[in-house]
């Protein structure tokens, strides 16, 4: 039997059974990765020798307890800019390419708290800015979909690691849709939950106020048994929400009679592929068939989402990325004259040119000329948002919509650079605005590529999305 091929709670019933271990699926998982990652790169690194001194651990454990966590003996990835203790965390920039994380992020030490194997840490665009994996220090990502195409970003090592198998599961981050937009390029689930629901202690910050951890499984239930495992409140992290804990399994509901569906017409725009349109509608209609009541509504604040999306975040990188100056962090040039002259070097030679380019422009919004007539206006519209969505989820469970505004497209192509490519983001970065959940689940494919069908929801309302989610591909794919 290929491990490889079963899904996080086949493997935990195996478990459990005492069918297999968890050196068993390592051992599998690992294989895997020597199969396919030269012809992917998902991974800047593999940790085998501590994968397989781990799953011993955890084996031994197993034979001593009666009962064993849901994660237990799991093998699993995380984006490189979340710490693990004593293993790098480069942020696939040259910058920090040899920098050795000192403590484990809350998300790190609670999976491994519940027997999970991190067995390495996934490629991804640089500081994750970008949308198809291509400005990585380490080299692009394919989709193990279609080689010659991105996997999308920042987190396409993520999804990709998922989608091809190496995984069963991969923990990564969204700024502005960093963990849905890939995972419906690769053909997976992928969960950005509320602000707040998973600590951000030691995720290296890109945009401290939209920054999110989240989660990429092969399917629903595995995504809900991975929240249950990495949610909850943190001491180390302000933002972190302080409330009990909830078992997202038990939204695991093959039923969703009388539950209302928003589908808002901004989402469905003419940079929206005519195909992906049709195809989204089309399984918005089978949610009908299931027993959802569906309207048309308006959010019309959300033409002005993606631009304050990108004021705010390039302002919030520009500080953000400030302490990397080879002094306190980060890459030290060999040759300068001065205390000034090394600072420059280390920062223009450390980054790559699309972190640069955004820090650029992050500093020319906050300058006292520009700080009123860009920022203020942005703050102002994220508001407006905020107060939109609300009125909306006064009256609806969820809000669908397509994922993407395109299919994975081919590496090194128009939308991987320049003013084309920022509007690839246009549909998943208002939750990222309003720090509402939202999740991504495959819908279909076109042309043999993945698409992906956008579920949001309202803040700490994820039991809707996993009503929806579960049910959808209960029904559409059984």
């Amino acid at each position: 039997m290929d491990l490889t091929h079963l899904t996080i709670h086949d493997l935990i019933d195996l478990l459990r059974k005492k069918e297999i271990n968890s050196q068993d699926i390592v051992k599998s998982y690992l294989k895997r990765i020597s199969e396919t990652e030269s012809d992917l790169n998902s991974f800047i690194s593999v940790f085998e020798d501590y994968a397989i001194k781990r799953a011993k651990q955890v084996d031994d454990t197993i034979i001593r307890m009666k009962t064993i966590s849901d994660l237990a003996g799991i093998p699993c990835s995380i984006k490189d800019n979340i710490m693990v203790e004593g293993f790098k965390t480069t942020c696939a920039s040259k910058m920090m390419k040899d920098f050795i994380a000192p403590y484990d992020a809350t998300v790190s030490k609670k999976l491994k708290e519940d027997g999970a194997i991190i067995i390495g840490k996934n490629n991804m665009d640089e500081f994750a800015m970008g949308s198809s994996n291509e400005t990585s220090y380490f080299n692009s990502t394919k989709n193990p979909v279609d080689k010659s195409r991105v996997p999308g970003g920042s987190s396409g090592g993520s999804a990709a690691s998922v989608a091809s198998r190496q995984v069963l599961f991969s923990i990564a981050s969204s700024t502005g849709g960093s963990v849905r937009q890939p995972a419906s390029y690769c053909g997976v689930v992928g969960l950005k939950p509320t602000y707040g629901l998973i600590s951000r202690y030691g995720l290296v910050s890109f945009a401290s106020s939209l920054d999110q951890i989240g989660i990429i499984t092969k399917n629903v239930e595995d995504c809900a048994i991975v929240l249950n495992s990495v949610s909850g409140n943190d001491k180390f992290d302000s933002t972190s929400i302080n409330r009990e804990k909830e078992n997202y399994r038990e939204y695991l509901i093959d039923n969703i009679k009388g539950m209302k569906i928003g589908i808002p017409r901004e989402y469905f725009g003419s940079e929206v592929d005519e195909r992906i349109r049709e195809k989204v509608l089309e399984e918005i209609m089978f949610l009908e068939r299931l027993g959802a009541n569906i309207d048309e509504i308006s959010l019309p604040t959300t033409e002005y989402a993606l631009s304050a999306y990108y004021i705010i975040s390039l302002v919030e990188a520009s500080s953000n990325l400030g302490r990397f100056d080879g002094i306190r962090y980060g890459y030290r040039s060999d040759n300068y004259s001065s205390i000034e002259d090394l600072i420059i070097k280390n920062r223009s030679e450390g980054f790559g040119e699309e972190v640069k380019k955004r820090i650029l422009i992050g500093n020319y919004f906050l300058s006292s000329s520009n700080y009123e007539k860009y920022y203020e206006k942005a703050c102002k519209i994220r508001t407006l948002l905020k107060n939109e969505y609300e009125n909306i989820f006064r009256k609806y469970d969820v809000l669908i919509t397509p994922t993407t505004i395109n299919l994975p497209f081919k590496l090194g192509s128009k939308e991987s650079n320049g003013e084309y490519g920022h509007i690839l983001d246009k549909l998943t970065t208002p939750a990222n605005l309003v720090g509402i959940p939202a999740m991504t689940i495959p819908c279909g494919k076109i042309d043999n590529l993945p698409i992906g069908m956008q579920i949001m929801s309202n803040r700490l309302n994820e039991k809707a999305i996993f009503k929806i989610a579960y049910a959808y591909e209960k029904n559409k794919v059984c």
